[in-house]
């Protein structure tokens, strides 16, 4: 049973600015639809804001139209969620912020947790509307964006490769430019940010026939870390009982991945700075070099910069290793991803396509920081389908530290019903706030503002002479 509706809510984060003037430089306005949880195989997708005046939600068969009515740009989008209302709210432009309104809706929206009727935006802002959820965001797209795009149909060239993050598909984008070339690459990133997973992508692309060989260099025994690079012959050691070809020309006309390359023991790093220079190795207990012909892409944890100043990694190796450099940012500054990418892993989890989640479930998981990233939700899915024995995720079924939410605090609680539209100890920031939102939803109609609050139209006049409000600003001008 959903909580009761609040019938308006406080305007928060408002600046008075222009909509999108304290966004990061090339920010682009735009709206994910992350995932239904009903349906988390559903397509989730994006679409572009900058020319949109108003946004409107309702259920239907999954459509995307965009139309112009009296001047004004709106985006439709229909969702095939059974608890969206036909007409489910609409976010408009105002010249300060992006505001949702949802006056009419049987269950009414959650912004950030909490139930509203009517709310100001802030970038990353997390929406609900029935059991689709959607972020707000204000962000650089990849260049020749589509307007409207879904998982399906981003580019990439590989599923690892796929992203709403714009500066993350410009990389990508670069990436892909260099795989068929020998240019090698260094993936930065956390523990579990799929690093060895765009390594993979980084072949599949560059069309070598050869092997795709991952080593873990902080795993390697250390004294046989050559013998395991490099091979060695039979006898040339004890316990060497037959020929071994190495790691390296196991990748030959491929591709080596060198994963936490700066855990590699720097008495075996000069010896693999041969490889990289004469593109040749010498197998333990061989007397002569054998050429091999790979391509290589290395990650670390490590600041290597520190490592070479302090002598424990070889600058001419450092060197060497550097050509494209790709930084891979944690999930939890990928919230827009997170739909897409639970949609794959649960695709390659037995039972998970046909899995569902509860709308509880899914909020925790959008609000969990993910400190291990792809990888924890990897194995929180898995675990969460194995325990789903009647086919839905709830809360029950993730770990402690998810259902506990962000700094231990839990889940927040639904918006309990604010009392009079304008308490009487409304300070003038709380007045500002409320006044910009509702003139942006009405479009700078001081009459309709004064209904809405319930006094008369000349106090709300007053309000706005004080606060310094300009009202045409917020009226609607044709082709805005």
């Amino acid at each position: 049973m959903p909580p009761a509706v609040a019938q308006d809510t406080t305007i928060t984060s408002v600046s008075l600015g222009d909509a999108d003037a304290d966004a990061a430089p090339g920010a682009r306005p735009q709206l994910v639809m992350i995932a239904i949880s009903d349906d988390p195989q559903a397509a989730s997708s994006r679409h572009l804001l900058d020319d949109v005046d108003e946004v409107r939600f309702g259920r239907g068969e999954r459509s995307v139209q965009r139309l112009h009515e009296a001047g004004r740009s709106v985006l439709e989008l229909r969702i095939p969620d059974r608890r969206m209302s036909s007409s489910h709210g609409r976010l408009v432009r105002g010249p300060s912020v992006w505001v949702l309104d949802d006056p009419e809706s049987k269950n009414g929206a959650v912004v950030d947790g909490a139930i509203t009727r009517r709310s100001a935006l802030a970038d990353g802002a997390l929406l609900e509307l029935g059991h689709s959820f959607f972020v707000f965001r204000n962000a650089p797209v990849e260049p020749g964006a589509a307007p409207d795009v879904t998982d399906a149909e981003l580019t990439g060239g590989a599923a690892a490769l796929q992203t709403y993050d714009g500066a993350l598909a410009a990389q990508f984008a670069t990436l892909g430019r260099v795989a068929p070339t020998d240019v090698s690459v260094m993936l930065q990133g956390e523990t579990g940010t799929g690093k060895e997973l765009v390594a993979r992508a980084l072949h599949e692309l560059s069309r070598r026939t050869g092997a795709f060989v991952a080593v873990n260099c902080g795993a390697l025994p250390a004294n046989l870390v050559e013998a395991e690079l490099f091979g060695h012959r039979r006898g040339a050691f004890t316990g060497a009982v037959g020929e071994r070809v190495g790691l390296v020309r196991s990748a030959d006309a491929g591709t080596l991945f060198l994963d936490e390359v700066g855990e590699l023991p720097p008495a075996s790093q000069a010896a693999f700075l041969r490889v990289l220079q004469e593109r040749e190795v010498v197998p333990v207990g061989v007397d002569h070099p054998v050429k091999v012909d790979v391509r290589l892409c290395a990650a670390t944890l490590r600041d290597l910069d520190t490592l070479v100043e302090s002598g424990e990694f070889r600058r001419d190796l450092y060197g060497r290793l550097f050509g494209l450099t790709i930084v891979l940012p944690p999930l939890r500054q990928r919230r827009a991803d997170l739909g897409l990418l639970t949609r794959r892993l649960l695709a390659r989890v037995p039972g998970g396509a046909e899995v569902r989640l509860s709308p509880a479930a899914l909020r925790l998981m959008l609000r969990h920081d993910w400190s291990l990233n792809i990888r924890e939700l990897e194995k929180v899915l898995a675990t969460a389908v194995a325990l789903a024995s009647e086919g839905t995720v709830e809360p029950g079924h993730l770990p402690e530290p998810i259902r506990r939410g962000p700094r231990g605090g839990g889940p927040p609680p639904p918006a309990a019903a604010p009392a009079a539209p304008l308490p009487a100890r409304t300070s003038d920031d709380e007045l500002r706030e409320q006044l910009v939102g509702l003139l942006t939803v009405h479009g700078g109609n001081v009459l309709a503002v004064s209904k809405a609050l319930g006094v008369r139209r000349t106090q709300v006049y007053r309000w706005i002479g004080r606060l310094g409000i300009r009202v045409e600003s917020f009226r609607r001008r044709p082709g805005r």
